[in-house]
Order: structure tokens, then sequence, then C-alpha cells
């Protein structure tokens, strides 16, 4: 241990025995225990100036090695959070009650016992990870004792620096980067977009070949990393041996996955897909510049965004396979239809708990702790990102509020405004392009005992394309959730229905 660390240690505990003292002090005189006594310093050898974001203490029964792992879904371990506009280094930050926390509501929740502390200062830079963002400070897991009546105090360090992993590439699958005007212009910071694009093993050995490009986005917590999976699953190719690129897209962003729509939070993603990064792809990786070239795939959030790409823009893309999309018709958003009165994302119309995930029939999540843990968490949550993709920004600049985080009640005038993003309505707003630009373009599949309740905005929007005279392809498959979806059946479907649009629109092209 430094010795920079040991005289902060000293400071820290310095500070909290006379916090102890005083707690044990007006404990004993109300004859009642002291609660957990923790705080979080930071380095002043790493940190040299004050600090802005939120700080986090996650409590484990198994030590963590290195940063601490994201919350997860279900039980995750107990967390808190607090927000913190100042936070000077060689300062104790004491862990109290102000502290949000989950599942636990607070640290004086946490039952007695030994528990592994850590501590991360999440500084908001780039990725939704709340824990794992790149330029994140945190500490080294500490055994601590809970509960005891004169309880020791800890002092957790903020000594480390996260830094992302560095993208391995191969001979076949190569990292694209560019910075983004529009976006940096946006944020008033340099964006990037990235993707991992995996290449055919033939691309090296014509020098003149150009290649009919797929553009997968991936689902919510996914990236371009993916891509290094490409070349092993057989995706450098559909069926027939028609080669392609495999282009895997970055979706990640602060507050979630921006599923490449121009939004009021996130800035105009879509955009800069299309003018920039395309443009800039095709270029470096000897791409066929034209629709019929280009196809766009993705699952669950990635499916949402494949099937609004191609609508929103019906002369870029040549064909979409969205797979299992969030909510594609607002009057279903997972099973809430966020158009009629009274609504509430906690409970139904008959006072039981909304469930948003279930295993088969039985529900296994539910909106309400799902949505107090992305309260505690700050930002970077899935329902916090449909929010940040489709609201508009209040008088704080933050996204707008579909639903009352402690009541569950519906916004109706946010909800209202969402109406821009409904596919369903793009749709229909839309029509003549169904018999035009997208004429043959559309294909959507789903489970019909999706895992999140996704089904039923799919089947509405199978409806509305029927009703509307559209060649889309919609699929409701018995008995498929929203994982065993995608198995090998599916694959190879998607597979020879991508290779029949590439070798259509490349012989109409040759016609010319």
């Amino acid at each position: 241990m430094s010795k920079n660390i040991k005289l902060l240690l000293i400071m820290g505990v310095l500070t909290l025995l006379l916090i102890v003292a005083e707690k044990n002090k007006s404990a004993n005189a109300q004859g009642a225990k002291t609660g957990p006594v923790l705080s979080v310093i930071l380095d002043t050898k790493v940190v040299k100036s004050s600090m802005s974001g939120r700080v986090f203490l996650v409590l484990s029964k198994s030590e963590s090695k290195g940063i601490t792992p994201e919350p997860r879904w279900i039980e995750p371990d107990p967390f808190f959070g607090l927000a913190v506009s100042s936070i000077k280094p060689g300062e104790p930050l004491i862990i109290d009650n102000k502290w949000q926390g989950f599942p636990l509501e607070n640290i004086e929740k946490v039952p007695p016992g030994t528990y592994w502390a850590s501590a991360i200062l999440d500084l908001n830079k780039a990725s939704r990870k709340i824990f794992s963002s790149e330029g994140n400070y945190f500490s080294k897991s500490v055994k601590v004792e809970l509960g005891s009546v004169n309880q020791a105090p800890n002092v957790l360090v903020l000594d480390q620096v996260f830094h992302e992993p560095q993208f391995p590439e191969t001979e076949v699958v190569k990292l694209a980067q560019m910075e983004s005007k529009l976006l940096s212009k946006f944020h008033g910071r340099r964006i990037m977009l990235r993707a991992g694009v995996a290449l055919p093993q033939s691309y090296k050995d014509n020098k003149d070949r150009k290649y009919p490009a797929i553009y997968e986005v991936p689902g919510f917590g996914g990236n371009h990393f993916a891509a290094l999976s490409s070349p092993g699953r057989g995706k450098t190719a559909v069926e027939g041996g028609e080669e392609v690129v495999h282009i895997m897209l970055d979706p990640d962003c602060p507050l979630g996955h921006h599923v490449f729509a121009d939004s009021a939070n996130n800035g105009p993603w879509g955009k800069a897909l299309t003018e920039e990064f395309i443009p800039f792809l095709e270029k470096e990786f000897r791409l066929i510049p034209q629709s019929w070239a280009r196809l766009v795939t993705g699952h669950s959030s990635g499916g949402w965004s494949s099937l609004w790409l191609q609508l929103k823009y019906p002369n870029v893309f040549g064909g979409v396979w969205s797979t299992a999309p969030d909510p594609v018709d607002f009057r279903d958003f997972q099973k809430i239809n966020l158009y009629a009165s009274n609504q509430n994302m906690f409970k139904d119309e008959k006072g039981k708990d909304r469930p948003i995930g279930r295993k088969g029939d039985t529900p296994f999540l539910f909106y309400k702790p799902f949505s107090d843990m992305e309260f505690a968490m700050g930002r970077g949550g899935q329902l916090g990102s449909f929010e940040a993709v489709f609201s508009e920004r209040d008088s704080q600049g933050n996204p707008k509020k579909l639903w009352d985080r402690k009541t569950g009640v519906v916004d109706s005038d946010t909800a209202e405004s969402w109406k821009k993003y409904d596919i369903r309505l793009l749709v229909e707003n839309n029509k003549d392009a169904l018999f035009g630009k997208l004429k043959g373009k559309i294909h959507v599949y789903m489970g019909d005992k999706d895992t999140f309740y996704l089904e039923g905005a799919t089947r509405l929007l199978g409806d509305t394309l029927k009703k509307l005279g559209s060649d889309a392809t919609v699929v409701l498959f018995a008995g498929k959730d929203h994982s065993n979806l995608m198995d090998a059946e599916m694959r190879a479907r998607i597979s020879k229905e991508m290779a029949q649009s590439l070798q259509k629109g490349k012989q109409l092209n040759s016609n010319r």
C-alpha cells in the first residue's frame, strides 16, 4: 500500500471515528443500534481536482477482482447511489440514508453480516454502463462487517481508473470508427461512430471487388464487439455462398441504446449513420454504394432499430429482417396502452402488479421494482433508454418522464409526444411508400410467447400492414420466446431471404 493511500485512510478513519462516536452516543442514549459507517475518498494521487458525477456503493457476498459488474436485472447485489456536484480529493464522502438504494431502500436496511464493499464514481462520459464506463474511478473490493453496535469505520479509496478494452482486430475482423460532426456538434464534445467489420475470406484476394453489406444492430447491452463472432457463425456469407461484409454497429450511449433514431436527448444518430458513417464505410471497405446492397437486421432493441431505419430511410436500405423488436405499436407497450386515459405502469386495470418479463406463462420481472432499480442507477437503464429516445427534453435538460417514479401514473402529454416514434403510425402516415420504396423489403419475426411481452405490438403492426394491403412479412411463431426465436431454423430462413434479396437486386442493377 502506498504512503499516499495510507495517509488517506488514516485521515478518513479519523474523520469517521468522530462520526461513529457521535452516532454511538446518540444511539446509546436512545437504546438503539448504530447503522453502517462507510465512506468514499478520491485518491489525491490519482485525482487533482473536484469531480462531479454519481458515486455508488456495491455490497456483495463475493470479492470483485476488478471493476464491479453492472447491476443484474434479476437479484442484483445491493447498491446505493448519490449524485455529487463536487467531490474533492481526500475528503470523505459519508454513505448515509440519502443514498438511493436497490433492492434495499437505504444503507441502514442492510442485514448484519460480512460483505465485500466496492465504490465507483461514474463520470457519465460515453457508455450506458454506470460502473464500467471509460474513465470511471473505482475502489478495490474491501471486506467489511456491517451491523454491529460499535462497528469499525471503513474507507473505500477511489484509486483505480477503468479503461474500455481495445478492439482486438484480426485479419478478417476490423474496427471502423470516425468522429461524427453532427453528433459532436449536438453534444459539444467528440462523439465517435463505431462498428466491427467482418470481412469475407475472398476480400484480400481481389482488391477491385466490391461487396454488399449487412448492417446489424445489437440489442440492449450489445455493441460492435459482437462482430468478433461473425466469421465463426458464417455471417460473412448468406445462403448460396453470396459473400457479404457484415457490419456490427455500436448502439451504446450514456442514456442507454440510441436505436439509431434522431432524438432530442441522444442527438441525430439516424442522420449520422446514413449521412456520415455509411459513406465512410463504403469507401473504406469497398462496399457497393447502392440501396439493394445494404440490408439491415437486429434483435430486440436492435430489431426496433433495424425496422426504424428501413422505414425512416427507405431509399438507403434494401431490406430489413427485424426479430423480436421492442414495442412497434404504443397501444401495446409491453401490455400497456400508452394512449388510453388513466394508465399506470405499475398496476394493471385490476390493480395487480404489472409484469415486464415472464418465463413461459410465469412472470418473473415486474415494472415497479425494475423502475426502482433504474431510479437508483440514475441513467443507462432499459426503460429510461426508451424515454431518452422518445421523449422531449424537460426544463432541466433531461428526458421527460413517461411515468411518475413513485406512483407509476403515466403522463398523457408525454405519451402523446411519443407518437412520432410509433412505428405503426409511421407506416400509416407513409402508406404510399409501402407499395413503392418499401415493396418487398419488410420482414418482422416474433415469438408469440415473447419473454418481455413484445408480441402484442408486433401483432398490431402486422394487422395494420395487412389492412393497408402491404406485402410485408410479419410472422409470430408459436411457442417461441425472446431467446429461442433465433434458432438454427430462423437463421437459415433469414439467410435464404437475404440471399434472394441480394440476387434480385444484383440482377435488376445489371439490366439497367
